[in-house]
């Protein structure tokens, strides 16, 4: 397995990693802890720092398909290998940054994070090509 698939893995990986903290607001949330009957009815009443965890939980399950598309497509291909793992790596970083400056709501910076993870995935359909 290459490099690049073993970062598809672990992005597949932080998309179930991004349910912790949501988990986390779910059990603090009204004080009557997580609602594992109706997990989606409680996600909908939270606010603050909870609707931001799992906002960013959700664009995890959002990005993630592109991610494993963009490195799949760049194995097909024989992409540069050096490249690609740059390209698969900047992605997981900018993952796992987007995350926190959601939690934090770091808006602005936030948002440059993701761009740069949606750059990584075009970069690896661009070494494809």
């Amino acid at each position: 397995m290459t490099y690049t698939f073993y970062c598809m893995a672990f992005a597949f990986l932080l998309v179930y990693l991004t349910k912790a903290p949501l988990a986390v607001a779910m059990a603090k949330e009204g004080g009557s802890g997580y609602d594992n009957s109706n997990p989606r009815d409680q996600q909908a009443r939270l606010t603050g720092w909870g609707r931001r965890a799992l906002a960013a939980h959700q664009n995890s399950f959002e990005v993630t398909p592109l991610f494993a598309a963009a490195v799949i497509t760049a194995h097909l291909f024989q992409a540069d290998a050096y490249w690609s793992a740059v390209w698969a790596t900047t992605f997981l970083v900018s993952r796992v940054l987007y995350v926190l400056l959601y939690l934090k709501d770091i808006d602005m910076v936030r948002s440059l994070v993701w761009m740069v993870g949606i750059v990584s995935c075009v970069a690896l359909f661009v070494l494809a090509a």
